[in-house]
C-alpha cells in the first residue's frame, strides 16, 4: 500500500515589499483649538489623536500614492509589477481611476491598473484583489496601495471630524509564491452592508445627487459621519471580521503575533482588542500622531512595524478594517524578511519623472 504523500504548496500572493509616506506639514492638536473652538485635551480624551497630517494645497492623492508606491517597490527589489491598484475615497478626479496615473507616473506603462472604493475597508479590499490576480495568474506581481487625502472632502469647520482625519497613503508589493513561506496571504474575510449607505458618507457630488451651486448646501458637499452608531457598528464587525478568518485558519487570538486594525480612533482600538481578548500591546496603533488616513491607515502601520521592527520573520499578522458603505473586511499573512525601510525623502524628490 502506498503511502500518502505529502500536500503540495499552494500558489499564493506573497508581501515582499512596503512603504508608506506622510504630507510633511505635521498638525497638532493646539493648532487646531481655536478655530475649532475646543481644546487638547477635549480632542484627546474622544479620539487618542494628538496630531496629523495636511496635504500642501498643490498636492494630490496620487502624489502621495506614487510616493509610498516607490518606496515599496524599492523596498521590494524590483521596481516592475504586473498590475496597480489604489484604495482610496478622494481620487485625484471623479473621472478617471486614479491608479493609471499613479502607474504610469512609477514609470508602468501599459499594466492593469483600477481603483476600488471601499473606503477605510479599501486596502484589505485591494489586498484580496491583488492576491486573487497572482493565484488566479493574471500577473505575478502587483502593487496595492491606500491613499487619501481626507482634508479635501472633510469640512475644516467641523469640530467632531475635522480632528479625526489626515492625509497619508502607504503601500506593498505581493509577488507570486507559495502559502507556506514567510510573507504569504491566507483567509481573507469580507463583507458590507449597504442599508446604512448613509452613516459615513459625502451626500452630494455623484449621479444621486450632483453639486449644483444653486441648490447643494455647504454641509452636503462635505463628509459626514454619525459618530455614535459608527462606533457600535466598527467594534462588532471588526471584531466579528476578525474572529471569521481565525476561525479558517484554525486560529486563536492568542496565536497572533500583531493585530493591525485601521486606525480610525484610539477608543475604537482599544474596544477591538478587548472584545477579542487582545492585550493591547499586541495592537499596532499610530492613530495617535497621524489621525484617522483612511484606506491608507493598514498599509502605513504595515510600514510602521517594519520601520520599528516589531515583527519578526513567520510572526502570525491580522488585518482587519471597517469603513463607509459599510463595508468591512480582514486578512491573515505571515511577516517577510524584508530590507531594511526606504527612508522618506522631501517632497520634491517625489516629483513626477
Amino acid at each position: 500500500m502506498l503511502g500518502t504523500s505529502p500536500q503540495r504548496p499552494s500558489r499564493a500572493a506573497v508581501l515582499c515589499g512596503v512603504g508608506g509616506q506622510l504630507p510633511w506639514l505635521k498638525v497638532g492638536n493646539d493648532e487646531l483649538a481655536d478655530q475649532l473652538d475646543t481644546d487638547d485635551a477635549w480632542i484627546r480624551t474622544r479620539t487618542g489623536i494628538r496630531a496629523r497630517h495636511f496635504a500642501a494645497p498643490d498636492e494630490a492623492t496620487s502624489d502621495l500614492a506614487v510616493a509610498a508606491g516607490r518606496r515599496a517597490l524599492a523596498n521590494s527589489g524590483s521596481a516592475t509589477v504586473g498590475a496597480v491598484i489604489v484604495a482610496t475615497t478622494t481620487p485625484d478626479r471623479t473621472c478617471p481611476a486614479t491608479a493609471p496615473l499613479v502607474a504610469a507616473r512609477l514609470g508602468l506603462t501599459g499594466v492593469a491598473a483600477f481603483d476600488v472604493g471601499a473606503v477605510c475597508s479599501g486596502f484589505v479590499y485591494a489586498l484580496a484583489a491583488g492576491a486573487g490576480l497572482i493565484t488566479s495568474r493574471v500577473t505575478d506581481r502587483v502593487l496595492v496601495v491606500g491613499a487619501d487625502l481626507y482634508t479635501r472632502i472633510v469640512d475644516p469647520g467641523d469640530r467632531q471630524n475635522a480632528v479625526v482625519f489626515g492625509d497619508g497613503a502607504g503601500a506593498v508589493v505581493l509577488r507570486t509564491g507559495h502559502d507556506t513561506e514567510p510573507g504569504a496571504l491566507g483567509f481573507f474575510d469580507l463583507g458590507s452592508d449597504g442599508v446604512h449607505e448613509d452613516m459615513i458618507t459625502v451626500p452630494a457630488g455623484g449621479s444621486r445627487l450632483p453639486v449644483d451651486p444653486a441648490r447643494t448646501s455647504h454641509a452636503e458637499k462635505h463628509f459626514t459621519m454619525r459618530g455614535k452608531e459608527v462606533y457600535r457598528h466598527a467594534v462588532r464587525r471588526m471584531a466579528g471580521s476578525a474572529r471569521a478568518v481565525l476561525e479558517q485558519a484554525g486560529l486563536s487570538i492568542g496565536e497572533i503575533d500583531l493585530f493591525v486594525p485601521h486606525q480610525a480612533n484610539l477608543r475604537i482600538l482599544r474596544t477591538v482588542a478587548t472584545d477579542l481578548g487582545l492585550p493591547f500591546e499586541r495592537c499596532a496603533t499610530h492613530v495617535q500622531e497621524m489621525g484617522n488616513t483612511g484606506a491608507a491607515s493598514i498599509p502605513l502601520a504595515l510600514a510602521r512595524s517594519h520601520v520599528d521592527g516589531a515583527s519578526g520573520v513567520g510572526d502570525r499578522i491580522l488585518l482587519t478594517g471597517f469603513g463607509g458603505g459599510l463595508t468591512w473586511g480582514s486578512c491573515l499573512l505571515t511577516w517577510p524578511s524584508l530590507p531594511p525601510a526606504v527612508e522618506p525623502s522631501r517632497p520634491e524628490e517625489e516629483a513626477a519623472p
